[in-house]
């Protein structure tokens, strides 16, 4: 009794922790910076008073283009979850449950890429996309180069080494008697993977979607260095805008818990589904 009593005194405590510096930041947002630092050591830093306001999320949108870039921050983050989780599944199925010449590179690829840091292959990356066609929608003309775009921010994001290595541990417990059960009834390796193999690993395609859409929500060199122009910027860049337009902390915990909520909304959908994942998990290891 006394040890769970002490496990559950701790979890409270790591609780109060974590959340601590996130209910400080929602708090502060509707709060007058003088009172944010006059509060910084009383319970109050987190109380509704008089001094409470509106004001500060007012003025983010009066001062920055905050509608726009949470737009732009969506399309990019549900793109990748979206077109990531079809394209990293099926990578990873060819490496799982197919037989083909190549495939132990590929897959010795794929593990040695989880170990490259982003910003070694940033300059690189920059170069090709800044020499890559892309036909203009507004005017049809195929034009040279991807700066400054929407696009930019998500393509070479696509395919993920983690996710196809998630989604591979994951395919290599699927039993082969299902796969060769539908190969009996004349199923092809696409109509497989599309009916038999995703189906059954919702709790993997959660997680993958959580990894992939945090990853690009809170993306933030690769950014800067392809968007110059504030049409295609998201919101973590436009957050270093906004810092140079204010010097009230009102109004920059208001902007900071606006581009937080979106995050927090995701992972509440979906926690249920990724917890059941990584208690799958824990068995099977």
């Amino acid at each position: 009794m006394a040890g769970r009593l002490l496990h559950v005194a701790l979890m409270v405590l790591a609780g109060v922790v974590f959340a601590y510096p996130m209910l400080f930041m929602f708090a502060a947002g509707f709060k007058p910076s003088e009172t944010i630092f006059a509060d910084l050591g009383s319970p109050t830093a987190l109380i509704p008073d008089a001094s409470w306001t509106l004001g500060n999320y007012r003025a983010m949108f009066e001062k920055g283009s905050i509608g726009s870039y949470l737009f732009n921050s969506g399309v990019v983050s549900l793109v990748t979850v979206v077109a990531g989780i079809f394209i990293n599944s099926a990578a990873a199925f060819a490496l799982a449950k197919l037989k083909w010449r190549g495939q132990g590179l590929a897959l010795a690829i794929v593990i040695g890429l989880l170990i490259v840091p982003f910003e070694v292959l940033a300059i690189p990356l920059l170069l090709i996309v800044s020499k890559l066609p892309w036909i203009d929608v507004a005017t049809g003309a195929v034009v040279v180069g991807w700066l400054d775009t929407l696009h930019v921010q998500f393509m070479p994001f696509l395919a993920n080494a983690f996710c196809v290595f998630l989604f591979y541990q994951f395919f290599k417990d699927v039993p082969d008697e299902l796969l060769e059960a539908a190969r009996m009834d004349g199923a092809g390796a696409l109509t497989i993977y599309l009916r038999v193999v995703l189906p059954v690993c919702k709790p993997v395609i959660v997680t993958a979607a959580i990894i992939l859409f945090l990853g690009m929500w809170n993306q933030y060199l690769w950014p800067v260095m392809t968007v110059h122009t504030s049409q295609a910027r998201t919101v973590m860049v436009g957050l270093q805008q906004f810092y140079g337009r204010t010097t009230q902390w009102g109004e920059i915990m208001a902007y900071a818990s606006l581009i937080t909520l979106p995050v927090l909304l995701f992972f509440l959908a979906f926690q249920k589904h990724f917890i059941r994942s990584v208690v799958g998990a824990g068995i099977k290891g």
